[in-house]
């Protein structure tokens, strides 16, 4: 039998006793209402291939191929479903992305119509210390604001930047800066409700470059730095400490993710799949 084991924090679980090349559709039934209830779980010792890990994550949905960088390749070209995560040098080529970035807190590609649903993630290689990744529920985040802020907030927007890679750099075509009107992206709801739980959530994505729609650009920013300290300060969040064979699926329409900093002399290595989504934001 499954065997789910919470954290003990506001969202995460453990999950045990699971055969992935074998799953039928109760055991997978289970699996699914237990990461709509704790919004991210944690397959631990995993042994998978590239396939095998499409198939899981394929079983949350249709599954968006890998980015494909300037010169026009998938990663892993007869697998381009899978990214690879990773700060390791190869023949003095980086064999895979976001090797020591994405240190903030932020959800994956809010900036695009349907943002991704969840993302799930394979520990191949792990360095000794460092390199946690931190999840935040942002239920709770929504939960804790103050009453008055809930009512200001209600029925905003916020754009959202597309600007910039995951790892902060431009992308190419477009500007340094641009006006707040004129910001490449999409704009969402604050305040969202999640389409198979009901639950509000609080969604920012990204600070850099939000914009609330309809606001001078001084006052979206002070309103975006009052929420974001808000959620910066929440203790609604639990730490992924990696060890290899580690799966991790969360749920990006009601968390937030950051990752801490590790030596880069050590090597990480982790291969990625993402799900795309089939609904937009909405209140």
């Amino acid at each position: 039998m499954i065997k789910i084991e919470p954290t003990g924090e506001s969202l995460g679980a453990t999950i045990s006793n699971v055969d992935m090349a074998n799953l039928d559709q109760s055991a997978f039934d289970e699996i699914h209402a237990a990461w709509l209830e704790h919004l991210v779980l944690r397959f631990r010792g995993q042994t998978l291939d590239d396939t095998s890990l499409a198939a899981f994550s394929r079983r949350f949905g249709k599954l968006d191929n890998a980015p494909i960088g300037r010169g026009g390749d998938y990663p892993i070209p007869d697998r381009p479903e899978i990214t690879i995560i990773s700060n390791i040098i190869e023949d003095g080529k980086a064999i895979g992305g976001l090797g020591n970035s994405e240190a903030v807190w932020h959800s994956d590609m809010t900036y695009v119509d349907m943002p991704p649903k969840a993302s799930l993630l394979y520990g191949m290689e792990i360095p000794n210390t460092g390199g946690d990744t931190w999840f935040c529920n942002m239920y709770r985040v929504y939960e804790d604001l103050p009453e008055a802020m809930k009512t200001r907030i209600v029925g905003l927007r916020c754009k959202h930047d597309s600007t910039r890679t995951s790892s902060g750099s431009l992308r190419t075509g477009f500007a340094e800066q641009y006006s707040p009107e004129e910001q490449p992206g999409e704009d969402h709801p604050l305040i969202v409700r999640h389409p198979e739980t009901s639950r509000q959530a609080l969604y920012l994505g990204r600070r850099r470059n939000a914009y609330i729609v309809g606001m001078s650009a001084a006052d979206s920013d002070v309103l975006l730095d009052e929420i974001w300290d808000h959620a910066n300060a929440s203790p609604h969040s639990w730490a992924q400490k990696w060890a290899v064979g580690d799966l991790v699926l969360w749920d990006n329409r009601c968390t937030m993710h950051r990752r801490d900093g590790f030596d880069d002399a050590e090597r990480r290595l982790m291969h990625r799949t993402q799900v795309q989504g089939d609904i937009r934001p909405a209140t």
